[in-house]
């Protein structure tokens, strides 16, 4: 069941750091051989988001080398502050947060070379709720 409160929220969010970097590609068409984790359209063309190594072979250009961090936890699409919750802990010790909401969790692409930094972050925050 998709959790709204917020206490509750932030107090079972298990931050789950994924191993491998993504990039983000723009254009009109997925290069091939990359299978994005996120799709985004917009006027100006498609983005996708998509593990390095697939966009690398494939000799797309790529911007934004990042890490995903997926919380664990199954918020609902109308809960209301958790993303202002974890978007100001990241934010207090400087890292930029890229959110993507699923059906069933939140998925928060952080700088790679921040990923270990964002972690903590997030685990003191789940510690203090």
């Amino acid at each position: 069941m998709a959790i709204t409160d917020l206490a509750e929220l932030i107090s079972s969010m298990s931050a789950r750091l994924d191993p491998e970097p993504y990039v983000w590609i723009t254009g009109d068409v997925a290069p091939a051989g990359c299978t994005p984790v996120v799709t985004v359209e917009e006027a100006e063309g498609t983005t996708w988001v998509v593990p390095e190594p697939q966009a690398r072979a494939a000799g797309a250009a790529h911007d934004f080398r990042s890490a995903r961090i997926t919380l664990e936890v199954h918020s609902s699409l109308e809960a209301v502050g958790l993303t202002a919750a974890f978007a100001r802990a990241l934010a207090d010790v400087g890292i930029s947060a890229n959110v993507v909401a699923g059906f069933h969790h939140d998925h928060i692409f952080v700088p790679w070379d921040r990923r270990d930094d964002a972690l903590r972050a997030l685990e003191a925050l789940q510690a203090s709720g």
